[in-house]
């Protein structure tokens, strides 16, 4: 029985050796597909977000002020909450268009708040585009019109989310500036 072993072993056979690289090439894209995976998530932590100064001491200080960083029930939104789809198509292709802000990072085109601030339109009208092409998806993870309860909003807030419901609006419409100063420049009909 070892000697018929040792012989295999010593000598394997094409079927053996075709298993043999299956099996590593399967173990080795399980191993491939977590630590991708492990990594993108990564880059999904508040942590990651705010690594660069241009994150950390502009839009983050403004985020911090708002009702997505601290409100009366404590549940928080971070940046991967409103600016990652959590399906993995829209996420990858949102890590896609991510990577230019890294390369703007990296090229020093948004490296001082002086830079970020002369383009903050820029990045803010591709992030609403964005978000409006999107029906605001990463919004309505956590806000619905279906679950909003109109009789215990403010008078205005109700009118408005009525006509925006039948006006078949999006939050972006009229959301802007939610979490971060608007930029200077915005149009008019920008600043619903």
């Amino acid at each position: 029985m070892f000697k018929r072993l040792w012989q295999a072993l010593k000598q394997p056979s094409a079927k053996y050796s075709l298993l043999a690289l299956l099996s590593f090439g399967f173990i080795g894209g399980i191993l491939f597909w977590g630590g991708f995976n492990t990594a993108m998530e990564a880059t999904n932590r508040l942590e990651f977000c705010i690594g660069c100064h241009e994150m950390r001491d502009t839009v983050y200080q403004e985020y911090q002020k708002t009702i997505h960083y601290s409100n009366r029930t404590g549940v928080r939104a971070i940046c991967s909450d409103c600016h990652v789809p959590k399906d993995w198509a829209h996420k990858m292709m949102r890590k896609i268009q991510a990577s230019q802000e890294v390369y703007g990072k990296v090229m020093g085109t948004i490296d001082t708040p002086e830079k970020f601030e002369a383009k903050r339109l820029e990045l803010a009208t591709h992030e609403w585009a964005r978000m409006k092409a999107s029906d605001s998806r990463e919004c309505r993870n956590c806000h619905s019109f279906d679950g909003m309860d109109t009789e215990k909003q403010k008078l205005r807030g109700a009118k408005m989310h009525k006509i925006a419901q039948a006006d078949k609006k999006t939050c972006i419409d009229c959301h802007k500036g939610i979490a971060h100063k608007k930029p200077k420049g915005m149009k008019e009909e920008d600043d619903d």
